[in-house]
């Protein structure tokens, strides 16, 4: 008899956006500390606890109203070879999911498990001034702070982000610092893609790109300010 040692968690993460796949190892959870999964953006994903072995908790950050969700399940559920999902106990919208390596990747494959597809099914495509603008910034972003170039002067590599219908706000976690990414047209877009590092400071931020970039900070503040 064969018994399964490993499972893999696909899911959303609930800073960036982007879904990766996690596998976690019944060993563990040998000790008695709670077993910590991180985006490869960097923001926690999800905690996983047990205290007995036979019941396990899913401590889940919500991507959609910005909380924690607390989901059980049974040890035999656990390892069961069968797909589990966890939901927003507020909305119903699937998290994230975990079972088996082969039976999750496959299931990724035939779903659209991405940041458009979940604003797409809730309908928030009028909240966005141009959605598939905001969501090719956002997987930027996601790029460039999974290269590890997306920080703070201040040495932190901990930005948080609040997205808003035309524009990414990014902060510090730390110090606070603040800066603006928009995404609201072709414009906006090719400037993020042109960019491979993102350093925030106190009067915006500094990229590779240098290119008369106070000229055209002093025109897009001229330009928002009609709005």
């Amino acid at each position: 008899m064969i018994v399964a040692t490993e499972f893999v968690v696909a899911m959303r993460c609930p800073l960036c956006g982007k879904m990766d796949f996690h596998p976690v190892s019944r060993f563990a959870f040998a000790g008695a500390g709670n077993l910590k999964v991180n985006c490869t953006c960097g923001a926690p994903k999800l905690i996983i606890g047990t205290k007995n072995r036979e019941q396990y908790w899913f401590q889940v950050p919500c991507i959609l109203c910005e909380t924690n969700h607390l989901v059980y399940y049974k040890a035999r559920q656990m390892w069961s070879g069968e797909i589990n999902f966890f939901y927003c106990n507020d909305s119903n919208v699937e998290l994230g999911f975990f079972g088996p390596g082969e039976k999750v990747y496959n299931l990724a494959e035939n779903y659209e498990h991405n940041l458009e597809s979940l604003v797409d099914g809730l309908g928030y495509d009028d909240y966005f001034f141009n959605p598939e603008i905001m969501f090719e910034v956002l997987n930027c972003l996601h790029d460039i702070a999974e290269e590890g170039f997306l920080y703070c002067e201040c040495g932190s590599y901990q930005i948080e982000i609040d997205i808003f219908p035309d524009k990414i706000e990014l902060q510090c976690k730390d110090c606070k610092t603040t800066s603006i990414v928009y995404a609201e047209n072709e414009e906006d877009l090719n400037r993020i893609r042109s960019i491979k590092k993102i350093e925030l400071v106190k009067s915006g931020f500094k990229t590779l790109d240098t290119v008369d970039k106070g000229k055209k900070n002093k025109k897009r503040n001229t330009k928002r300010s009609k709005h």
